[in-house]
């Protein structure tokens, strides 16, 4: 069992991270469809939306561990090569970079706000005693922009299922589950 990557598989820690991150990404998607679909007052939509922030700081977290990770195994990693490797690797890029915007918008408002920031229960940015206007400004654009990492992120599903698993059977699914 490799705890790093390989050229010709992920290790452990790169699948772990990979897989964890996906499973919260489902919650953290779920918890925003609920809040944007359902009525107010309903328990459900009350309920996903209660660890919507804490499913933020834990990802936020999980990113910028994965991405440390990856440059540490940059030179081991399976190689993407030719114009659909290129198109892969600009793909990780954006997802990589809303991965750290989404998240980042929405710190960068709380540590301006006049509510502050918990991670569970914890104070990360105590309440100031007003906003500051500009620390706001990006978090106007925070759900916008994760519905579009939504839609990157299902464009990385139908790449490594339609494209990698179903059609070309190139094994590249399976180096990041096995």
């Amino acid at each position: 069992m490799h705890l790093q990557d390989t050229p010709s598989r992920y290790g452990l820690i790169s699948r772990a991270l990979h897989w964890g991150m996906a499973l919260l990404f489902l919650a953290q998607f779920a918890s925003a469809a609920a809040h944007w679909a359902l009525p107010r007052e309903n328990a459900l939509r009350e309920t996903l939306w209660s660890y919507h922030v804490d499913l933020g700081i834990t990802l936020f977290i999980l990113v910028l561990l994965r991405g440390v990770w990856g440059f540490i195994n940059l030179q081991r990693r399976p190689e993407h090569s030719g114009a659909i490797g290129a198109a892969a690797q600009a793909g990780h890029v954006v997802l990589y970079a809303l991965m750290v915007i989404v998240p980042g918008t929405r710190i960068l408002a709380a540590a301006g706000s006049d509510r502050g920031l918990s991670y569970f229960g914890m104070t990360i940015f105590p309440a100031r005693e007003s906003e500051i206007a500009w620390m706001q400004a990006p978090s106007e654009f925070h759900g916008e922009l994760g519905w579009i990492l939504a839609l990157i992120v299902l464009g990385h599903i139908a790449m490594a299922v339609g494209w990698h698993h179903l059609w070309r059977r190139d094994g590249a699914l399976q180096r990041m589950t096995s």
